[in-house]
């Protein structure tokens, strides 16, 4: 089969227009089904934080590129959000490039091709396994493709086996091509699945997201290309399908020795993903950590102005069409912008998600375009298929030092804080930390309580306390359960002041019902927030609304139990008018919650509750660890006496 690129490839491969808008109307009718909410109401929290997203969504969106209106408005641009694009792969910085130990543990020779089983490092203890497809003949240096596989789910021989056919077909025309096997279901195998399926949570507040890991892969995959003396890394090309489309463009965002790019249906815009409703048919290798609240389509920009081919199914219900217009359009502006409108250009085929070959060829000859000068029309041969188990790096036993299963874990530093040496030096060590944790994870807006009817109570007699009893959010994983404590664990607390139980977002009267397990803790990561963070707000906000009815007449005090504590503590640093806090048998670390993007990079919970200082904590049930800490910042902060250890 033959195919063209261009701007009338759509019509070539798409059906009739009546066909067509019989699909369109059809896919509506899927999207309408697939979203449906519950017969009986949804509960007022989540028609709020339904509200919240959605406006988050409009916000982002609205704001792409507003402020480009030139190619050299771009150009400054374009290194601060390659920074920040970094930054939320938690490659900011890079990792160190240690050695790669590459080797090749088998060769399979075809007729006009042969194939390296080829393993490498990317760090120490990370296996990269990937099948290096190469022409049997050439002379002097090749060009080379990456493959980035999609979810295929072959088992011990890899994601990389099931897509042979484009190594061959790259190998037999003069290319170098390189299929990298995935973390997820890869030979050494990992976990793109963290947060829905294993309750890692803490993936979001250490600013882990496997998409980083897969984009490292990809940038030490072209250091092994360096290697090669066959290889031409002037003329470097980027492929791949699904999670492989994805990963395509995370390479090629990041890397400039990618020269052109062939995304196929691995990306959508936030309307798709949270409005729709789509993220429910994505796991996390898909998403960065949104700490900057990007629009989607800017990952795919920082390509701009090297070539790109936007590819899609027009039956692809994780990738439905009306995204992948709307990016598509965002792009064509983009490049024409820059002066280069021929080096973007779509193709849509008719189906479903699949790596079909009527994308392939579209694929093929895209990059002969641009990396021979050869836009003549390709076929594609039927190759004789390799055995999955031929391919395998490892036929038999996986490398012991393999960390590719706790990868997560290490993958992005901690942050580092220095604690103040003394009075002198702490309100600008405080300082610094606070404004740090509010543009890392607090930098979405709340302006409302997400709490259904919420109103200040009455004033009590001025100058008695009011205390914000925070009620516990339901734990997402395992760390955060914690045995019920006696209905009346605060009474001893709070010294007999007016309570206010407050149940914030998620939690109590404002709790929510996810379409989907986990529907709304995951979109409200790809808008720059958690639903701890917007507890936090709410507290916050809940403070100072008292705080204003009481007319400053009435200290306000914050208590909570278990991650509830912390809650409070954040809200105290958000909210100066929070006079103390009491933190319950509060969780030593952030990695068992409460969870903010990216706060583990920032600071932990100990330093935290130090910036407090000098306002009054109290610690009760706390774990030593975390108590030691908190006592030598306030006695550095010269505050000791407002911190209570019980």
């Amino acid at each position: 089969m033959k195919s063209r690129i261009g701007s009338d490839v759509r019509f070539l491969l798409s059906p009739s227009p009546c066909l067509r808008a019989s699909v369109v109307i059809l896919l509506l009718l899927m999207g309408s089904a697939r979203s449906e909410e519950p017969k009986t109401p949804p509960p007022p929290g989540e028609a709020l934080i339904r509200a919240l997203l959605d406006d988050d969504v409009r916000r982002i969106e609205s704001g792409y590129l507003k402020d480009v209106r030139s190619a050299s408005d771009w150009e400054s641009l374009r290194p601060r959000l390659h920074s920040e694009y970094l930054h939320m792969l938690g490659l900011d910085p890079l990792p160190p490039r240690t050695p790669l130990k590459a080797r090749t543990t088998g060769v399979i020779e075809r007729e006009g091709f042969r194939v390296e089983n080829v393993d490498f490092q990317s760090r120490p203890g990370l296996h990269v396994t990937a099948n290096l497809y190469l022409p049997s003949k050439h002379e002097g240096k090749l060009p080379a493709v990456l493959y980035q596989s999609g979810h295929s789910g072959k088992g011990r021989d890899g994601n990389k086996t099931a897509f042979q056919r484009h190594g061959a077909w790259f190998a037999s025309h003069g290319y170098a091509c390189l299929i990298l096997d995935t973390l997820q279901l890869g030979e050494v195998a990992g976990i793109h699945h963290g947060t829905y399926r294993y309750h890692r949570w803490w993936w979001q507040s250490r600013g882990y997201t496997p998409a980083g890991v897969e984009c490292w892969n990809a940038i030490r995959a072209l250091d092994y290309l360096e290697t090669r003396p066959e290889i031409d890394m002037s003329r470097i090309a980027a492929t791949g399908i699904s999670g492989g489309g994805a990963a395509t463009l995370w390479i090629t965002a990041a890397d400039p020795r990618i020269a052109v790019a062939v995304p196929v249906s691995g990306m959508s815009d936030l309307s798709t993903y949270v409005t729709d409703k789509v993220i429910d048919g994505h796991c996390d290798c898909m998403l960065l950590i949104n700490s900057y609240r990007w629009d989607w389509t800017l990952i795919a920009a920082l390509v701009a102005p090297r070539p790109l081919l936007f590819a899609n199914s027009d039956m692809d219900t994780i990738f439905p069409m009306p995204g992948n217009e709307r990016i598509a359009e965002r792009l064509r502006r983009l490049y024409t912008l820059l002066g280069r409108p021929g080096a973007f250009d779509t193709v849509v085929v008719p189906g479903g998600h699949d790596d079909k070959l009527e994308l392939r060829l579209p694929a093929y000859r895209w990059v002969n375009r641009w990396l021979r000068n050869d836009d003549r029309e390709v076929s594609e041969p039927d190759y004789p298929a390799i055995e999955g188990r031929d391919l395998r790096v490892f036929p038999d036993a996986l490398p012991a030092d393999a960390a590719n299963d706790r990868i997560d874990r290490d993958f992005v530093p901690l942050g580092k804080v220095d604690l103040p040496s003394g009075p002198a030096d702490f309100p600008a060590w405080r300082d610094g930390l606070v404004a740090r944790i509010r543009e890392r994870s607090f930098a979405a807006p709340d302006e409302k309580i997400l709490v259904p009817g919420f109103e200040p109570p009455a004033p009590p007699p001025a100058g008695e306390s009011v205390w914000i009893l925070v009620e516990e959010p339901p734990a997402l994983d395992d760390a955060a359960k914690k045995a019920a404590a006696p209905l009346d664990w605060e009474k001893p607390h709070t010294g007999g002041g007016a309570v206010l139980r407050f149940a914030p977002r998620g939690t109590g009267s404002a709790a929510w019902r996810s379409p989907h397990p986990y529907h709304i803790e995951r979109a409200l990561a790809i808008v720059g927030r958690t639903a701890d963070s917007g507890r936090a707000r709410d507290i916050a906000l809940a403070a100072a609304r008292i705080r204003e009815r009481c007319g400053g007449k009435n200290p306000v005090r914050a208590i909570g139990r278990g991650t509830a504590g912390v809650l409070a503590l954040y809200a105290a640093l958000l909210e100066p008018s929070i006079e103390e806090v009491v933190a319950v048998s509060p969780p030593a670390s952030h990695h068992e919650g409460p969870h903010f993007l990216g706060i583990l990079r920032v600071c932990d919970i100990p330093e935290a509750m130090g910036a407090l200082a000098p306002r009054k904590l109290t610690l009760s049930s706390a774990p030593r660890e975390l108590a030691t800490k908190v006592q030598a910042i306030y006695t550095a902060a010269g505050a000791r006496e407002h911190l209570i250890v019980r």
